[in-house]
């Protein structure tokens, strides 16, 4: 690690939002110039900054700091320089001038330990004194809390965000319960706060570390594999693997837990279910809403008829088959219906022509999904205003990062007759029961999706559960259409989907094959046919229209390799970019990225520099591309043209996009996809996910990889288990009847 130390001589910029800040640094004749999250740092102080040099493209040698220290100056000359700075409230050069003649060496003892005697100084009162003492005790504190929190190997970034979450009680709130960071303080995992506890010496079996390595497993299994809860001796299992620590300890934590109301513990006839209080409330809120609006009184219901649909298919020039004319009717004659296909069902057909018909009948129809591609997608589909679901429900800021907040909700519902909701399967439990709150009683909802697709990043098995309980009215579409069945993506993703292999011809058509046996081999072709020979064979752009989708993260051919193989063909260096190194990704000016976590703070604006349209959020998936890349920023325009600059701290949640993972392109659908088949744990390599990725391609496809391993997920139909039980909730809610006391069912 590289080292420098010297005196602050300008801060040449400084964000006071994020702390990042770019100095010049000065030791005898020789100025550094040094960039990085520097809190607090000031003008005129000695500092001892650890990071690498680097070198950047316009600015020339750099120290990029990863922490620094303040010396406080000991020489009288060194501590005028000091106090002269305009580090203390109070102090100018004049009066600096005065302390340290009147104090000499002993200047700074003076204000730290016996400030009274600054009367002593001509021109400073007790007034002004006791506001020197006051600042310079504040600057201490901040010291003394950075100098604590570095020992323990934080980082400036995390260190600047604990001290604005605490202020003067850092130290005693760390010293306490160092887990009370996961709590409050965003982006705070589990992890980094035991590293943090265990270096200050908390005891492995310290109740607090117990209680909130109970409480991180049930969060990492609903945000990593999208349980709602745990079986509790899988629970138990998990947290003993984690924490370390005897099974007794960790069972007497859990009941603490249960005791005092942050998880919640059911009895189901096969386990003792384990929820966090959260997931347990949307769960039971989620079936109860469906429930009420299935029953809810109608004052607008439609009345299709079959004359109807015959009249929309002359005027459309269409032919609806029995299961599309079905569902058009079921979405008049039920409050709530999921219409579930796999592709080339027509369920945008259905779509539109509910659409039409519903406001034929004079009512006011809202359309949504969950992404902003798949919004953008039902938008030119429909010729209607699609908005993302977050839109729709107007998300307004809130003091938890983590849940967002909705301006529509029970108390300012939507104002819609029917909402249809498209990408179904992507809606998780608590988004949904964000949307079921904002609706009125009455309005009609219509769940659009592919029930074989991939569930939800987020916890719950929303659509999949709704159609299990047999408490919703569903209309499965499973004709395929002529125009549709010429497709060979069509044809071989239905193959896939009732586990048959699909059709291997690579002449005339859009579903292509290319057997590669070795990990280097998949790369080498991947890469080959995203840059250059399907760009030059269709005339198409290679980051705009090509999507390259891997099973996995890691390995030769992994989404990591495969990122920087592409940026360095698609995207070389040139003088004529910047470029930005955060952790493991070098950002360049015209690279293609993605969001891979929701941040519903982020400011975006939409328009030119007028900012037309301004609002927050930005969403895990969401892609596009770098802009501009300044000396404390990046500039992200993503493709529905919301931009999005990003500072320091933002950056973490930025990934290369050329390649993703299959789980990441849900909801998105690309003129072109390149999938490298690679072999994979069983538990990965499962039917569901190949069809999700042979279905994210509207005009080609392109599987590269061995033969064996695409034998092997067409017959792997046994998908990850995902603890929910809504299913079991709506059944059980509904089979109460009308007169069933249903709010005391939910206590």
């Amino acid at each position: 690690m590289d080292e420098i130390e010297g005196i602050v001589e300008e801060i040449i910029f400084r964000n006071e939002e994020n702390g990042y800040a770019v100095v010049s640094v000065r030791k005898g004749n020789t100025a550094q110039t040094v960039v990085g999250t520097l809190p607090f740092i000031k003008q005129g102080e000695r500092v001892r900054v650890f990071g690498a040099f680097t070198t950047h493209a316009v600015f020339g040698k750099q120290l990029k700091a990863e922490r620094y220290e303040t010396i406080i100056p000991t020489k009288a000359e060194e501590i005028e320089r000091y106090l002269a700075s305009g580090l203390i409230k109070g102090i100018g050069e004049m009066t600096a001038k005065a302390i340290v003649e009147a104090f000499g060496d002993d200047a700074l003892n003076v204000l730290a330990n016996d400030p009274g005697r600054l009367r002593e100084v001509e021109g400073i009162g007790p007034k002004r004194a006791a506001i020197i003492a006051e600042n310079y005790a504040a600057q201490q504190e901040t010291r003394e809390t950075m100098l604590f929190l570095q020992k323990y190997q934080i980082t400036p970034n995390l260190a600047m965000r604990i001290i604005k979450t605490y202020g003067s009680n850092a130290v005693t709130v760390l010293k306490a319960n160092p887990y009370q960071l996961t709590q409050d303080v965003p982006g705070v995992g589990f992890r980094t706060a035991d590293h943090i506890a265990l270096s200050m010496g908390v005891h492995p079996s310290d109740p607090h570390r117990l209680r909130a390595g109970v409480t991180y497993i049930l969060k990492d299994a609903a945000g990593g594999a999208g349980h709602v809860y745990l079986p509790r001796e899988k629970l138990l299992d998990a947290a003993q693997g984690v924490l370390q620590a005897p099974r007794e300890e960790v069972e007497n934590e859990l009941k603490a837990l249960a005791l005092m109301g942050e998880v919640i513990q059911e009895e189901r006839e096969d386990c003792t279910a384990v929820y966090h209080r959260a997931m347990l409330d949307a769960e039971k809120e989620v079936a109860l809403q469906l429930v009420l609006l299935q029953r809810a009184p109608r004052t607008k219901a439609p009345k299709f008829t079959n004359e109807d649909l015959d009249a929309f298919e002359e005027e459309q020039g269409i032919f609806f088959e029995a299961g599309q004319r079905r569902a058009i009717l079921q979405a008049a004659q039920s409050p709530v219906v999921v219409i579930t296909g796999g592709p080339g069902t027509g369920k945008t057909t259905v779509i539109n022509c509910i659409i039409r018909l519903m406001q034929r009948e004079g009512l006011t129809v809202s359309l949504a999904a969950p992404t902003g591609r798949a919004a953008k997608r039902m938008t030119e589909a429909t010729g209607q205003e699609a908005k993302t679901l977050h839109r729709l429900l107007e998300y307004a800021a809130g003091e938890d990062d983590a849940l967002p907040l909705f301006g529509k909700s029970e108390e300012d519902p939507l104002k819609a007759d029917v909402v249809i909701v498209d990408e179904m399967s992507m809606v998780d439990l608590m988004l949904m029961r964000s949307l079921l709150k904002a609706l009125r009683p009455g309005t009609r909802l219509i769940l659009v999706g592919d029930a074989d697709q991939l569930p939800s990043v987020g916890a719950g098995n929303v659509l999949k559960d709704i159609i299990e309980s047999r408490v919703i009215a569903v209309e499965r579409l499973t004709e395929v259409f002529r125009q549709a069945a010429q497709s060979h993506i069509v044809t071989n993703a239905h193959r896939i989907n009732s586990g048959e292999m699909p059709i291997l011809i690579n002449r005339d058509t859009d579903f292509f094959f290319e057997r590669r046996e070795s990990l280097a081999a998949i790369s080498d072709s991947v890469c080959a046919l995203a840059t250059t020979r399907l760009p030059g064979f269709y005339h198409i752009d290679p980051v705009r229209d090509i999507q390259v989708l891997a099973p996995m993260k890691k390995g030769e051919a992994g989404v990591w390799a495969l990122n920087r193989l592409l940026q360095e063909r698609l995207n070389p260096p040139s003088r004529h970019k910047k470029e930005r190194l955060s952790g493991d990704n070098r950002f360049r000016e015209g690279d293609k990225v993605m969001q891979v976590r929701n941040n519903y703070q982020a400011e975006w604006s939409r328009g030119a520099a007028q900012k037309e349209e301004e609002g927050l959020g930005v969403y895990n998936g969401d892609i596009g591309i770098i802009e501009s890349i300044e000396e404390n920023s990046l500039t992200v325009l993503f493709d529905d043209e919301r931009r999005v600059e990003y500072d320091e701290a933002m950056l973490q949640d930025l990934e290369l996009a050329y390649a993703m993972t299959i789980h990441k392109s849900q909801g998105s659908e690309f003129s072109t996809v390149v999938l490298a088949l690679l072999p994979g744990p069983p538990q990965m390599m499962v039917r569901n996910l190949l069809y999700t990725a042979v279905t994210r391609a509207k005009e080609r496809v392109v599987l590269v990889g061995s033969e064996g391993v695409l034998q092997r997920m067409v017959a792997n139909n046994k998908t990850a288990q995902r603890y929910t039980a809504l299913a079991e909730r709506l059944y059980r809610l509904d089979s109460l009847g009308e007169g069933g006391d249903a709010l005391k069912w939910m206590q």
